[in-house]
């Protein structure tokens, strides 16, 4: 069963389903898109990576979503809200929020449509405090679309993480509190 959760104007966020490891395989671990992520990763991790999600769903009532074109329902990516989890981040709990996008969808302003969306959902319904999304200062896309969200980087939160690889580091972070997200609506 497949549980919508947010609609956009071309777009339907819904949970991750047992069937959706296949399309995520062919379509975003891919090298382009997992460029700053630590490259193409097995299908057990993705599989582990999608029960994980499953279980923080269940668990908080909130997760990663697969994204969907209304028109057509072709996937696009991969989207949504969990805690901070990494071990050397300096900030862990925090709602963070993250997606990926399918190569031949980059530039079409889906990710920031969807973002957008998750956004508002992480303040109005889950009643996050402050949101945080984190990069590395290579990946100039993923933190310009931070900006475009409001967010503000916040180097007091940055980490260097050993297990990626030197032009992926720092791990950079943008926050963006529910002030800041009240006076942008």
């Amino acid at each position: 069963m497949t549980v919508t959760v947010l609609t956009t104007e071309r777009l339907v966020l819904r949970q991750i389903a047992p069937g959706d490891i296949d399309l995520h395989m062919q379509h975003l671990n891919t090298p382009a898109v997992m460029g700053h992520l630590g490259g193409v990763m097995p299908r057990a991790r993705i599989a582990e990576k999608h029960a994980r999600t499953a279980d923080l769903w269940a668990q908080s009532g909130f997760g990663f979503m697969m994204l969907w074109e209304r028109d057509g329902g072709e996937l696009v990516g991969h989207c949504g809200m969990k805690r901070v989890d990494h071990p050397l981040a300096p900030n862990p709990g925090d709602h963070e929020i993250g997606w990926l996008v399918r190569e031949d969808r980059w530039r079409k302003g889906y990710a920031l449509e969807a973002m957008r969306a998750v956004v508002d959902w992480g303040f109005a319904s889950i009643g996050a405090e402050h949101i945080v999304a984190l990069t590395c200062e290579a990946n100039v896309p993923s933190w310009r679309l931070m900006e475009k969200l409001g967010m503000a980087r916040r180097p007091d939160l940055d980490f260097t993480d050993p297990a990626m690889p030197p032009e992926q580091n720092p791990t950079i972070q943008h926050a963006l509190t529910r002030a800041q997200w009240e006076a942008l609506r």
